[in-house]
């Protein structure tokens, strides 16, 4: 550990160095008494002090139960502890896993054991008390509960001890502590306000300052400046004083300046502006800048040369316990090196950059902020780009400024952290803080941390711990000692390329810096391989040993080749994996990724013979060949992997190989026509195998006669015009080498015109494109054409598709501008003829897509048109008819080409829609268009009415009438109709012509007689057909239902109902004859009966349910006596059906219509008298008999419901009784309440009310709190209501005003809320003057005086909502008829209940 931390530490090496030991403690050497048993942490918590009081640390910040890294801490310390809440005695420890982006331990965790034994020493030996504070400069100085300053030298041994236990006694314990930039100087701050000053070179007390202050107050911070003759305090009165020290003469004295009165907000941090020794002579130190925080806002202000404020920062929103945390740092930025102060309170650290401008003016610039989820308690800079924060939870957190990342995260649990929160809460002298201050000291422990040239010290209650940054190496080396290896290379890696956060020890130019780094790790590769080979599992599963360097070679591969060091790969790395089998494998494998993505593109003879020797042996042939077309030809055996390749059909390799190896273009392709060649020509279908073989010698041919490489690159230029002529010379040869003599003429040709016609055409047609101007090139091309229409013409081997193929490339050809090509004009007539054979129907839509294609590609200049037109439809070619009449114009023959055409009749609809809406056509055109759909209207009515009807209702609207008139067959007129007159979203102006009401009767009688079952959807849809003849029409076909509901929409009820009824009453006697059968027949009913009668019974449901419907819609709008008109001839029918079926003894046709007649006397109860009800039944003869057992349930369920209607009636008058007791109860106990006025003097003259001692002058006092003279209010005119002085009622001045304007009765009326009943009614005293003169009397005795409406008021606010005695007002306003809760018509006297007034009546 001789690096040192940070090299930039203001603190020499020697005394970090020893600072940093964590060698075992000498208990000699300490005096540590031995403990025979260790106290528990209970009992430790649970000690008195001398005083008899408990010390506690107060903590009320609940902890988290996470963990620390278990690499972060050097050394174990003593638990942690807490404000003795069991609930934190019982924290968990977890693992922490790595960081994605490794930055492995940032920061050494050290504990202080020398300083901690002597702390908790002097605690036991000479009542020293518990820590309460620390500092460190070149010293560690630990203030203690009992008044003691502990100061400590770099080697952690006790220099000495300053003041005593009586000092402890009358000061009380030391709250703060400060060490002058020299260290020469401590400043102690106490618990009771005093400060003592200490000469650190002798410990003698300098000074002893009591009146620096207001008393009674706690120090809370003192801290030296820059300057050693001035420091500044700050005490729990929020307040802060400038203490400047002299020495006049011998004596010394201390001057005490107030900078910020805690009157104006109380401050709780204080931060002056240290510049370390490197920056002692920066322009911003002459204006000792002192930052402070209180509880809203920072200030930055400057001491020198005067008191200036330089800026003032508002917080943003954050919880008020949240501490507020100041911390300064000189930070480069931009080439210039200025103070950062940052700041936090809460969960946000913000960042103002401090400037000095060359007019003298310090300007302030707020710099990007950085957000933690968490609340901060402390927070200090460790150097100009890291801050070390710690969270309320007590995790402490390191974070790298420019990039705002986390880098670290450690718990700080161990350290059992000392808080600040008696001295907050000013227990010392009698707790007399603001609450406010005492919520910010629960969690402040500002004297617990101090930082000082790149290291943190924490005091906890037992204990002293030191954080530093590690340095570069000591990083890596924590990685290396857990054996986390691939995280070490990560960061190594990060070093290297400057990537890493939180640098320490890395110096020099960059080049030098990766050349350390990289020894580095070149020095770890071999670590983790070594590591690798002793901790492979020797025997077991050889999956087992493959996943173990699955895991290890390919990092170090990557890392070899990142830091380019391939000599190292392959003889120190390999040499040594070489020993064991399944690392050489699996390194030989993991090449393979790195040589595809050409990161290596050499291999060394020896790697590449076992590389072909492992892929080949173990089958990866695939993979052999991706590494061997990516290699440098050079480092291959060429014979041997040629061999290899054409062994294993690695066709790419083997180009690849020839191509580079030997410049031999043609040699691959011959081997590859040998491979498809035969089989082509035997006619035998291909396997996957060849066809994938046919394409890549056609990919290759195309990269060839291109100028590109295959499989990847190009072709050196100087050869590309060699290449070129070489493959077309290959290409047009007459034999191949080993020809048979039955071979074929241009066999290369002729096989890759049958393999694939049209990808082989392809190609050339790319090619053609690329040699314009090589005049060798053009004469190959007419060459090569020339021999394809040899070939291919008159060959019955080809198919009409492949011919056609030909000369669609020949018609692109021939049509480009800059064509050379020359083709014989009779061969496009002899294609012609052959396309169109009307004889050979095989492959019918093949040839007319070729020949659509050919004419499409200007195949027509070639063609004479009348013949092709003829040819066309001979052949019944319809798209080419199209394609030709197109051109013609004569679009009425397109019509026909879409009728007769199978495959596309359907798309007639929107041909005609799209050729009638477009502008690019004459009114002539459109017009032939149209003659030509209305005379085919039958023909387009059975192909598709719905897209017949949207084409009519755009685009023949007046002619259709002639078209209805010409439909010879009625069913499709109905299909049509029903289409054209169906409710569209969109309006067209066409749709208007469609309302008229013939059509929708027309399209009535129709659907009467084609689809009755859409009748009455259609009725209750369509609007546009008169209700008389619409009723003729369904009464011609007899369909009952639909005359009903007409019958209803007209109005006549009766009509409809005797409609039903005569409907009902059919199906009835169906009903019964059916059972009459059944009964005289044989009994036992066969399935197809049993259907029979159960649709019966089902029609009869139907109908009772279609007249019970429409007796409830019309009995709303009738009398008693039309109501029984209504439903008394429907019990009637009910029952004589009833007594029928009973006479016939069908048993469940009986209890059907029995439950039937049940259902419409439910029905018939809510709108009929039950009396007459009744009697209607008793008068029935099936009933009249007997012991009434047939009515007996109809009785009781008529007493059910009198039962349930007069329980509803008692709980209703209970809850209105309890509402209006309720409602009077609070009204009177808020009328009677005492009034409380919330000042002692007059709101309008504001003086005291009792403005002369004599004076018998007379105070009024408001509910509202308001208190005033009663001469000031007669002043402001604030009395209404009755003149006479007795009764003169008055209103609050502030109150009714608006913006202090006259208030009276109107004010009170424009309240937000809403008037009481009784202030309403006062209204009406005073508007409503057509009133009678008695009730106009009755209302006034009714109304309350001023003080009983304030409360009624009141009272209102409590009950918010409406009462249940506001909603039965209103049910009993509402309409009756309706049923609905409306609230009724001003003039309505239709009150049914009688009610009391409600206490709340919602406007």
């Amino acid at each position: 550990m001789t690096d040192s931390p940070d090299a930039r530490s203001l603190v020499s090496a020697s005394s970090q160095l020893n600072l940093m030991e964590v060698d075992a403690i000498d208990d000699k050497e300490f005096d540590i008494p031995q403990v025979d048993t260790p106290p528990t942490l209970e009992s430790i918590l649970n000690e008195l002090e001398d005083e008899e009081e408990p010390f506690v640390l107060e903590d009320t910040c609940v902890l988290n139960t996470d963990n620390m890294d278990a690499h972060s801490c050097d050394t174990s310390s003593l638990a942690s502890s807490d404000s003795g809440d069991p609930v934190h005695l019982k924290r968990k420890r977890r693992t922490v896993d790595l960081n994605p982006t490794v930055h492995g331990s940032v920061l050494r965790h050290s504990l202080l054991k020398g300083i901690s034994a002597q702390i908790v020493s002097a605690a036991d030996k000479v009542d020293a008390g518990l820590p309460t504070a620390i500092t460190m400069a070149g010293v560690i100085a630990v203030g203690t509960s009992h008044g003691l300053a502990l100061v400590f030298d770099t080697n952690q041994a006790l220099r000495l001890c300053l003041g005593s236990k009586a000092t402890g006694a009358e000061f009380g314990a030391v709250s703060a502590l400060s060490i002058n930039h020299d260290c020469s100087r401590l400043l102690c701050g106490f618990a009771k306000g005093q400060i003592t000053m200490w000469d650190l070179a002798n410990g003698k007390l300098l000074r002893t300052i009591n009146d620096a202050h207001p008393p009674g107050t706690a120090i809370l911070h003192v801290k030296f400046t820059d300057d050693p003759t001035l420091a500044v305090c700050n005490d729990s009165g929020g307040s802060v004083f400038e203490l400047a020290f002299r020495r006049v003469m011998g004596m010394r004295s201390c001057d005490s300046r107030c900078l910020f009165s805690g009157s104006k907000g109380e401050v709780c941090s204080i931060e002056p502006l240290h510049a370390p020794p490197d920056f002692r002579d920066h322009p911003i130190t002459h204006y000792s800048l002192l930052a402070m925080a209180s509880l809203t806002k920072i200030l930055v202000i400057g001491l020198k040369p005067s008191l200036k404020v330089w800026m003032t920062f508002p917080y943003s929103k954050s919880d008020p316990s949240s501490v507020p945390q100041l911390a300064w740092q000189f930070v480069p930025v931009q080439k210039t090196v200025n103070p950062i102060l940052a700041f936090s309170k809460g969960d946000t650290v913000h960042f103002l950059l401090v400037k000095k401008e060359e007019t003298g003016t310090i300007h302030v610039i707020k710099q990007r902020q950085f957000h933690l989820s968490c609340d901060i308690i402390s927070l200090s800079w460790i150097n100009s780009r890291t801050l070390v924060l710690v969270d309320s939870h007590e995790k402490l957190h390191v974070v790298d400024r420019p990039s705002q990342e986390i880098l670290e995260t450690l718990d700080l649990e161990q350290v059992q952290l000392v808080y600040n929160s008696r001295h907050f809460k000013s227990l010392a002298t009698g707790g007399n803080v603001s609450q406010a201050l005492a919520l910010v000291g629960e969690k402040a422990c500002y004297q617990s941390v101090s930082s000082h040239g790149g290291q943190i010290v924490y005091l906890g209650t037992k204990s002293a711990h030191i954080m530093a940054l590690r340095n570069w190496r000591e990083r890596i080396d924590c990685l290396l000692k857990q054996e986390h290896f691939v995280e070490a290379l990560s960061l190594a890696w990060s070093f290297h390329e400057g990537t890493a956060k939180a640098v320490v020890g890395l110096f020099g130019d960059p080049v030098k810096r990766k050349g350390v780094v990289g020894d580095k790790m070149v020095e770890i590769i071999f670590q983790f391989t070594e590591h690798a080979l002793k901790k492979c599992p020797e025997q077991g599963k050889i999956q087992v040993m493959e996943q173990h360097f699955h895991d290890v070679v390919p990092v170090l591969v990557d890392y070899c080749l990142l830091l380019q060091r391939p000599d190292l790969l392959f003889n120190q790395l390999y040499a040594r994996l070489v020993e064991n089998t399944v690392a050489k494998g699996v390194f030989l494998e993991s090449l393979e990724s790195y040589i595809v993505a050409d990161r290596l593109g050499h291999l060394t003879t020896p790697i590449m013979r076992d590389l072909l020797a492992h892929y080949h042996g173990n089958g990866m042939m695939d993979s052999l060949e991706r590494c061997i077309v990516h290699l440098d030809v050079t480092s291959l055996d060429i014979q041997q992997v040629v061999q290899v390749c054409w062994d294993n059909q690695l066709y790419d390799a083997m180009i690849y190989v020839f191509n580079s190896g030997m410049n031999d273009y043609i040699t691959p392709m011959e081997k590859l026509f040998a491979v498809i060649g035969s089989p082509i020509r035997e006619g035998r279908s291909l396997t996957e195998e060849e066809v994938v073989m046919g394409n890549k010698l056609l990919v290759y041919i195309s990269c060839c006669l291109a100028g590109r490489a295959y499989p990847l690159g190009d072709i050196p230029e100087d050869l590309v015009v060699q290449v070129k002529n070489q493959v077309y010379e290959f290409l047009i040869r007459l034999h191949s080498a080993d020809s048979s003599e039955e071979e074929e003429v241009f066999p290369f040709i002729r096989t890759l015109l049958h393999f694939d016609t049209r990808e082989f055409l392809n190609v050339l047609a790319m090619t053609f494109e690329d040699f314009k101007n090589d005049k060798q090139a053009l004469e190959y091309q007419q060459r090569i054409v020339d021999i394809l229409l040899q070939v291919m013409v008159d060959n019955p081997d080809f198919t009409p598709s492949q011919v056609g193929g030909l000369f669609t490339f020949l018609a692109r050809q021939l049509a480009k501008p800059d064509n050379t090509l020359f083709v014989n004009r009779k061969l496009f007539d002899q294609v012609l003829e052959f396309l169109c054979c009307p004889d050979d129907d095989s492959r019918h839509t093949e040839r007319q897509q070729v020949l659509l294609e050919l004419l499409h590609v200007g195949g027509v200049v070639q063609f004479n048109e009348e013949r092709l037109l003829a040819l066309a439809e001979k052949a019944k070619f319809y798209q080419i008819c199209e394609f030709l009449y197109e051109k013609k114009h004569l679009y009425d023959k397109i019509i026909d080409c879409y009728l007769r055409d199978p495959l596309r009749k359907g798309e007639i609809f929107s041909y005609i829609h799209n050729l009638l809406s477009m502008p690019g056509y004459s009114p002539e055109e459109k017009q032939t268009v149209k003659d030509k759909v209305l005379q085919n209207m039958q023909e387009l009515v059975t192909l598709d009415p719905s897209k017949l009807a949207d084409l009519v209702v755009f685009h023949f609207t007046e002619e259709v009438r002639q078209i209805i008139s010409e439909f010879q067959d009625d069913k499709l007129l109905y299909k049509f109709l029903s289409c054209l007159l169906e409710p569209r979203e969109v309006h067209h102006p066409g749709t208007m012509l469609l309302l008229e009401h013939d059509l929708h009767e027309l399209l009535l009688d129709l659907l009467s007689r084609f689809a009755p079952q859409h009748l009455l959807s259609f009725l209750q849809t369509s609007q546009h057909y008169r209700l008389k003849e619409a009723i003729q029409i369904t009464q011609k076909y007899h369909h009952n239902e639909a005359t009903a509901y007409l019958l209803e929409k007209k109005g006549d009820i009766q009509g409809a109902f005797d409609v039903l009824l005569e409907t009902l009453k059919e199906k009835l006697s169906v009903l019964t004859a059916e059972s009459d059968g059944g009964v005289e027949g044989d009994e036992r009913l066969d399935d197809e009966e049993k259907t029979d009668s159960e649709s019966t019974l089902t029609g009869v449901k139907d109908s009772l349910n279609d007249i019970i419907a429409l007796c409830h819609r019309s009995s709303r709008n009738l009398d008693q006596q039309q109501r029984e008109v209504l439903w008394f001839p429907l019990l009637e029918t009910m029952m004589n059906s009833q007594r029928q079926g009973k006479g016939l003894g069908a048993k469940h046709t009986f209890e059907v219509l029995k439950e039937l007649t049940m259902k419409v006397l439910n029905c018939m109860s809510s709108f009929i008298s039950l009396p007459a009800i009744i009697q209607q039944i008793l008068q029935d003869p099936v009933y009249g008999r007997g012991k009434l057992a047939e009515i007996q349930g109809l009785i009781l369920g008529m007493l059910d419901t009198f039962t349930y209607e007069q329980t509803l009636l008692e709980t209703t008058t209970s809850l209105l009784n309890h509402d209006l007791h309720w409602s009077l109860a609070h009204l009177r106990a808020a009328v009677t309440r005492g009034l409380h006025p919330r000042q002692d003097y007059c709101n309008i003259c504001l003086q005291q009310y009792k403005r002369r001692q004599d004076s018998a002058e007379e105070i009024i006092v408001f509910s509202c709190g308001h208190l005033y003279h009663v001469q000031c209010l007669q002043q402001k005119d604030c009395g209404w209501g009755v003149a006479s002085e007795l009764q003169q009622r008055w209103s609050c001045y502030k109150c009714s005003s608006s913006k202090g304007g006259r208030g009276g009765p109107s004010s009170e009326q424009k309240r937000g809320r809403s008037t009481s009943l009784a202030q309403t009614r006062v209204t009406s005293v005073h508007h409503d003057a057509g009133a009678e003169a008695d009730r106009k009397k009755v209302i006034v005795e009714a109304t309350l005086d001023l003080h009983q409406e304030q409360s009624w008021d009141q009272l209102r606010c409590l009950y918010r909502g409406p009462s249940r005695l506001s909603i039965l007002s209103e049910l009993s306003h509402s309409n009756e008829k309706t049923g609905l809760l409306i609230t009724a018509q001003p003039g309505s006297e239709n009150f049914q209940l009688k009610l009391s007034p409600p206490p709340l009546f919602e406007e």
